[in-house]
């Protein structure tokens, strides 16, 4: 998993490697082949009734496993029990609800919460963005190495901006008080932390949401200052939607659909919507609307309408 640069979050994967030969409990992994997969994973179906997704993060873990761990190619895994993807609008909430919603917030998670439904970004994107990767000039949040591998721009919302630069300046302060301390070193993705060996200590590289203290990493037993945990804005968001008396079933992943669909109903052109959602495909944009196209429209956040 290494050796091809997942995503810390592919961890999954050796749980799935786990699960499996687990259940074959008196064979060695070398006597499995596409028959015992298969009926792994159709048991998945049959017996836990698991989503489309969860089937399929299973057959993408087994699939290394086997080719590049036993070194057996798997062959035909067509013909096994494959869950059922049933159709879901997304859940949205409207302005009105958005606004009531913010209102039950305040400090980082409420400016995390902002960028979601502001910028379309999704958690795990927000909670990785540096201190560099916002431009106050140009009015723009970059996301590098987002889902995909892909970077992309989304806007910068003027609403936030003040906000967004009080954190900044608070991150500034916070990590000159870890070098006083002998900390002050940031995870860099990839061999950057080899190309440049000063970034880590670089205030442009810390992240905009760091964590309330500093950790070990697991990997390299290195103490530093990782980013927010997830579970703060999610705790956050079901907190404040829990006062404001909404009904819907708010996650971090309902403002990133809000985003969309506001923009579209304002008149924002699919195909905008599209690059600063980062689908690759306009057809998984194309859920959030039918209304008309209208290209050509200068394209606002929607939190600052």
């Amino acid at each position: 998993m290494r050796a091809r640069q997942y995503s810390p979050a592919t961890v999954s994967y050796t749980d799935w490697a786990r699960r499996f030969l687990l259940c074959y409990p008196h064979r060695k992994i070398s006597d499995l082949d596409n028959h015992a997969v298969k009926s792994f994973l159709s048991g998945l179906v049959e017996e836990r009734n698991v989503g489309v997704n969860t089937q399929k993060q299973a057959l993408n873990a087994l699939v290394p496993l086997f080719q590049e761990v036993v070194g057996v190619p798997l062959g035909d895994l067509s013909d096994f029990t494959r869950a059922r993807k049933p159709i879901k609008l997304p859940v949205v909430l409207s302005m009105q609800e958005t606004t009531l919603l913010f209102s039950w917030m305040s400090g980082p998670a409420a400016l995390g919460a902002g960028l979601l439904y502001g910028s379309g970004l999704r958690l795990a994107e927000c909670l990785q963005l540096r201190l560099k990767d916002i431009d106050f000039d140009q009015g723009q949040i970059m996301i590098i190495d987002g889902k995909g591998r892909k970077d992309r721009i989304s806007v910068l919302p003027e609403k936030l901006r003040d906000d967004l630069q009080r954190q900044v300046e608070s991150v500034r302060q916070l990590h000159q008080a870890d070098l006083a301390k002998g900390y002050g070193e940031v995870w860099l993705p990839g061999a950057l932390s080899r190309k440049y060996p000063g970034a880590a200590k670089d205030w442009r590289w810390q992240y905009l949401f760091p964590a309330s203290r500093i950790s070990v990493d697991p990997d390299s037993g290195t103490l530093r200052r990782h980013h927010m945990d997830r579970s703060v804005i999610r705790k956050a968001l079901s907190s404040a939607a829990r006062k404001a008396g909404i009904s819907k079933r708010v996650t971090a992943h309902t403002l990133r659909h809000s985003f969309a669909t506001h923009l579209l109903e304002s008149g924002s052109d699919i195909r905008t919507v599209q690059e600063l959602l980062g689908h690759s495909d306009v057809a998984t944009t194309m859920i959030y609307t039918h209304v008309l196209n209208r290209p050509g429209i200068a394209v606002r956040s929607p939190i600052d309408f």
